[in-house]
């Protein structure tokens, strides 16, 4: 087993903890624009702008340990997953990003159908990351 591969195993954990950040906060952040759109309560958008914010922050961070662990194991056999998990990442990033400047805007049109529909979307690529991260720790020891 190579260092690499014993290092991944050893931080994995971590890895998975951080992406569970974005997986509840982007959640988080649909149901307090769903609530948004209910209610009219402006408190609810605000819920929405932290929680994406904060999933921002801890999307960044996952981001950035699966671009290293997609250049570090470039030679694996599980580069193609690598590289799928680094995409949605990073395209549940960008969406992420243009959802809270969405929510930066002001009354209605801080959430609206958009916001709804960005809300969702992120918080479905975020569950997409974390089943591709967890089935893949799954395959490898099954494999071992």
């Amino acid at each position: 087993m190579t260092d690499h591969n014993r290092l991944c195993r050893m931080l994995h954990p971590l890895h998975a903890i951080l992406l569970a950040f974005p997986i509840a906060l982007f959640s988080f952040a649909v149901v307090t624009d769903i609530a948004y759109l209910n209610t009219a309560q402006m408190q609810w958008t605000n819920f929405s702008a932290w929680s994406i914010t904060a999933a921002l922050f801890f999307t960044g961070l996952v981001l950035a340990w699966a671009g290293v662990e997609a250049v570090l194991g470039r030679r694996s056999a599980g580069l193609i997953r690598a590289l799928i998990y680094l995409a949605v990442v990073a395209v549940m990033f960008v969406v992420g990003l243009f959802n809270i400047f969405r929510h930066s805007q002001d009354a209605w049109s801080s959430v609206g159908p958009g916001g709804l529909i960005m809300s969702i979307v992120c918080a479905v690529l975020a569950l997409i990351a974390g089943w591709l991260l967890h089935s893949r720790s799954f395959t490898r020891e099954a494999g071992q």
